[in-house]
């Protein structure tokens, strides 16, 4: 990805922001440390109570021993897994939007009254991280560099993605897992993701339309427009519910990447059940809206599309954050209007098959 498309979509609630280390090196902090051996990360200082976890990743392996108890959530979502299995992290990094304490309506429970410290979301600034005394460090959801690994293994065991996925691609289920097992709390975690999976199954009973119906993520930003594929987070949600990319734009948005660029000949390509459009800002938003070629699609005329603007809306959140805890926000407040959506395509015999 080039660093002006990058730009063009960092304000894109359904990828991380784009402006961050995966295209840069912050060196801030890193100076004069002796860096560990390439796939090392020291032990942690927790207290005991749980055995020594080995967790392989892109990076090697990490040894986590006893139970963590100041953890520091580097990714632009692993807070949420973290909290569900029943962790404050000391540090929460920042993504979009301005929620308390950088957590979103459907983690704040499990937050309570604590008051975790707020990360920058452009860089991992090391030394404040290094500052917090974390005994853990989670960044699956990070994108995180080698560079980056290697010295934040210096402050703490650190946790990068698995190899298996591209950046910000690992699914919630593993995410919960791998966190789990690094907490100790490997049993707790499989809970929580079948107790989730059990909701996705249910919703397919509550919602039998959602089978085969079809739906498009596209963006706006800049004068520019996006298709993402079934690789971005946002379109797992409605895949997991049994809904579908049209043949067409599964062709042209493959899972090699989270989007492709699309132009305004190519609108075409987002005709579905149901159309997603994410914008990066008012204006952004309104360019899409007023196109012509836009506004001739069937989903359009029809009031079948939900427009997602505003980086402070939890259903912008929710849906860019496909975690154990967004998810069954979503299912509770987006699924019924979802199906609504589906049925008036239906209605209307316009659905789009693909």
């Amino acid at each position: 990805m080039t660093k002006e498309a990058a730009e063009r979509v960092r304000t894109f609630p359904s990828l991380p922001e784009i402006d961050d280390v995966t295209r840069r090196e912050f060196l801030i902090g890193a100076a004069g440390l002796l860096l560990l051996p390439a796939g090392c990360s020291r032990g942690a200082v927790g207290g005991g109570g749980a055995d020594a976890r080995t967790i392989e990743h892109k990076y090697g392996e990490t040894v986590v021993e006893g139970v963590p108890e100041r953890v520091v959530s580097v990714g632009y979502t692993d807070q949420d897994p973290l909290l569900a299995l029943g962790v404050r992290p000391v540090g929460i990094r920042r993504w979009f939007g301005d929620p308390p304490n950088g957590v979103w309506p459907w983690a704040q429970g499990e937050l309570g009254d604590a008051k975790p410290e707020l990360l920058p979301a452009d860089a991992i600034n090391y030394e404040q991280v290094a500052a917090l005394e974390p005994d853990l460090i989670v960044g699956i959801s990070s994108g995180m560099t080698r560079n980056d690994y290697d010295t934040l293994s210096e402050f703490a065991p650190t946790l990068p993605q698995s190899g298996e996925w591209v950046d910000y691609g690992v699914p919630w289920q593993e995410q919960t897992r791998i966190i789990g097992r690094a907490l100790g709390r490997e049993e707790r975690a499989g809970e929580l993701v079948s107790d989730l999976e059990r909701r996705f199954e249910q919703a397919w009973e509550e919602y039998p339309e959602f089978e085969g119906a079809t739906v498009t993520v596209i963006g706006a930003g800049g004068g520019f427009f996006y298709l993402y594929s079934e690789a971005d987070r946002s379109v797992r949600f409605f895949t997991d519910l049994g809904l579908r990319l049209p043949g067409r734009a599964a062709e042209v948005a493959t899972e090699d990447d989270y989007y492709v660029e699309i132009s305004e000949e190519q609108f075409g390509l987002a005709e579905a059940d149901v159309i997603i459009c994410f914008s990066a800002s008012p204006a952004d938003e309104e360019e899409i809206r007023s196109h012509e070629l836009f506004r001739r699609l069937d989903a359009v005329r029809e009031d079948r599309v939900v427009y997602l603007t505003e980086n402070d809306d939890p259903l912008k959140g929710a849906l860019s954050f496909n975690t154990v805890l967004s998810h069954p926000y979503l299912l509770e407040n987006f699924a019924p209007r979802l199906a609504q959506i589906v049925r008036r395509a239906r209605s209307n015999g316009r659905a789009a098959n693909g």
